[in-house]
């Protein structure tokens, strides 16, 4: 098969979804498919970023408050380099800006389309209408309010176009089912890579030591330091945890983004800041090490699709202790491979707790968590992708599915702006 792996965001940009994108190519390119990745420019060292089959388009030069750039989805080159290739199917990771030109294309070359959710874009609205302007609140409010209402009927009206949706959780493929979309969804997460499984003990060992100074437990999460990943709570839980545990443990916050500043402010505010490291930005291929040195992972985010890093925790045989979420309770099995907490710091404090405290129980879910993760390796996943391309290949199993008529394309809106649009 060639595939036309399509995206608004890819490496350097630090996300789900260039992780998944790289990933997932590359678990198809060992089954012997031929994958073509169309991401944009970036400023950055672009002499490094060349890759053997990765199309870079243009993209502008203002980038949204989390350092994902815009792409530039009219620069010619998408579609010379697309009409020379002979692609068999398009596999698109956003339904705006590149999504539409995915869907034109899809059309145009009478090819299946197929889209992956990775993102609850209502989660993310602050990025695109927030002003810093004070008496510019009252007309952020508004558009905010508006996307609210109008993402949705995009979103399905988008999805009904596609002829394959993946669904990165169970959670999630029962929330598009129930939006009644008459489109196939299939269950598709994101993939593990080899190395992560495979510990080096001496650079844990190295980190351990750094940033451990001496305590007994380092706890750990990896994640943007971004206002929709929940942190501030989990530093109200940290704080629960010194009050009961005193400076028997360090909290290590892998990562980067829009709100590390507050966020050590905010350490600092409720007298943690000796407990907490604010580790900063790892390179993906070196995360697997920080987690190998931690003994447990703590996620509060509720904003996700799926959490790879859950799985890649488990695959250095972390147990975790996530608030219960859609695409965490997926990943995380109560008593299993880690604890569920609901929002309220005095229970998350105390499921953390009470996994320190009981060696042969932190035992039990290390193996529990090793055991998810082999579920996730990323050639595994891979042929799971390729089964799938398969059904949306062969036409007369969608027809015979849903009808001839929900194959037709129509029209959808192709202006991202317009979910933004004033009234």
């Amino acid at each position: 098969m060639k595939i036309a792996m399509m995206t608004n965001n890819y490496k350097p940009f630090v996300g789900g979804v260039p992780i998944s994108v790289e990933r997932l190519s590359e678990g198809l390119r060992r089954r012997g498919h031929e994958v073509c990745i169309f991401a944009p420019e970036y400023d950055e060292a672009e002499t490094e970023l060349w890759e053997h089959d990765v199309v870079r388009y243009r993209s502008y030069e203002k980038r949204l408050k989390n350092g994902m750039v815009v792409p530039n989805i009219f620069d010619p080159r998408i579609r010379e380099e697309f009409e020379w290739q002979d692609f068999d199917l398009i596999h698109v990771h956003q339904p705006m800006l590149i999504g539409n030109v995915a869907m034109h294309l899809s059309r145009k070359y009478k090819i299946p389309l197929v889209y992956t959710y990775h993102t609850r874009y209502e989660e993310y609205l602050h990025y695109l209408v927030k002003s810093s302007k004070k008496n510019d609140q009252e007309v952020t409010h508004r558009y905010w309010e508006q996307g609210k209402k109008l993402l949705p009927h995009y979103m399905a009206a988008y999805m009904k176009q596609c002829d394959l949706i993946f669904a990165p959780s169970t959670g999630m493929q029962d929330y598009l089912e129930e939006q009644k979309i008459q489109v196939p969804v299939k269950v598709l997460p994101t993939g593990i890579a080899d190395n992560a499984y495979e510990e080096d003990t001496k650079r844990s060992g190295e980190i351990r030591s750094r940033y451990l100074r001496g305590r007994r437990s380092l706890l750990c999460t990896v994640s943007r330091l971004d206002k929709e990943k929940n942190l501030y709570f989990m530093l109200r839980c940290i704080r629960k945890l010194k009050d009961r545990l005193g400076n028997d443990f360090c909290m290590m916050l892998i990562g980067d983004g829009a709100e590390r500043q507050g966020l050590e402010c905010y350490a600092k505010e409720l007298g943690i800041a000796d407990a907490v490291v604010f580790a900063g930005q790892v390179p993906n291929q070196e995360v697997k090490d920080y987690l190998f040195a931690s003994d447990v992972f703590l996620f509060t985010s509720k904003s996700e699709t799926q959490g790879i890093v859950l799985a890649e925790a488990m695959a250095a045989r972390l147990p975790v202790v996530a608030v219960s979420a859609c695409g965490v309770n997926d990943i995380v099995r109560d008593g299993e491979n880690g604890y569920l907490a609901r929002e309220a710091e005095e229970e998350f404090a105390t499921r953390v707790e009470s996994m320190l405290r009981n060696a042969e129980e932190m035992e039990r879910l290390r193996s529990g968590a090793a055991k998810t993760a082999g579920d996730y390796r990323m050639d595994s996943i891979a042929f799971q992708a390729e089964r799938c391309y398969r059904m949306a290949l062969e036409r007369e199993w969608r027809n015979e599915a849903y009808g001839e008529e929900t194959y037709e394309k129509k029209h959808v809106v192709s202006s991202f702006l317009r979910l933004f649009k004033a009234s």
